[in-house]
């Protein structure tokens, strides 16, 4: 479902004829190509298609409230064709209601060859809505899911952590592992068939997420809905991930 304003963006004059005018011709091609490809890839998916004349950024925005997920590519168009991501999907990303599967990454990433689906799990009150997506989609495919909590020792942490004798660096890992343990234990119990693996991993979590994201098919991540009228916080690992991962990205909002 695309939605087209190119000629705001574009300086494309409307034809004064009978013609339709030119922006709308490549709208109507690009649906039509999109809708058969999609049609030849799985003929048993029914495929519906609609050009709107509107924003994209808001006709999308409102039709994820009626969607399981929204997908989108990642390049822009026009001067803004060399962003690390397109303009349309950072903001339907950041905004949208609903999970938003931004497609992007290398050639493996993109054909699904590695099997596995990452989960990154945040902080609590922030992924459970991502968990339970992630497992639906490794259910589906199906994949193993990874679930990766980065951890990372403070700066000036006493050489003895209070609440743990022997290695401070024991009490953050074992913490991680009992957030992620949180995480899973309500929506792990619908999905008893898939193969799960847990994993803490010392470091910042953008970068232990994007490195890992080389080896996965889609990364799930979470994001907090607040009230500020921008939408979702994505935060420095939303954004990292939206912009540089080897795989496609969904962001599935937490909501209050």
């Amino acid at each position: 479902m695309p939605a087209s304003l190119w000629e705001r963006y574009e300086g494309v004059v409307p034809s004064a004829g009978l013609q339709r005018p030119a922006h709308q011709v490549m709208a109507d091609t690009i649906v039509a190509t999109a809708t058969e490809r999609a049609r030849r890839r799985n003929p048993d998916v029914t495929v519906t298609a609609e050009v709107l004349p509107e924003d994209p950024v808001d006709a999308l925005l409102r039709e994820s409230g009626n969607a399981t997920a929204v997908v989108t590519g990642c390049r822009g168009r026009g001067e803004l064709q060399g962003l690390l991501l397109g303009t349309v999907s950072l903001a339907v990303a950041g905004r949208a209601s609903g999970p938003v599967i931004v497609v992007r990454g290398d050639e493996a990433g993109l054909r699904g060859t590695h099997e596995r689906v990452m989960l990154g799990a945040g902080e609590p009150g922030t992924s459970g809505a991502a968990a339970r997506f992630a497992l639906r989609e490794a259910g589906v495919r199906p994949r193993v899911l990874d679930v990766v909590r980065a951890w990372r020792r403070p700066a000036h942490e006493p050489t003895q952590h209070p609440l743990l004798t022997g290695d401070p660096a024991l009490y953050h890992q074992e913490r991680a592992s009992t957030l992620i343990d949180a995480l899973l234990q309500d929506p792990a119990a619908d999905h008893p068939d898939v193969r799960m693996k847990r994993t803490t991993v010392e470091g910042p979590a953008h970068k232990v997420l994007l490195h890992r994201s080389a080896a996965a098919d889609l990364v799930v991540i979470g994001a907090r809905r607040g009230h500020d009228p921008y939408g979702l916080r994505l935060g420095r690992v939303g954004h990292t991930l939206l912009h540089h991962a080897q795989c496609p990205v969904a962001v599935v909002p937490e909501l209050p």
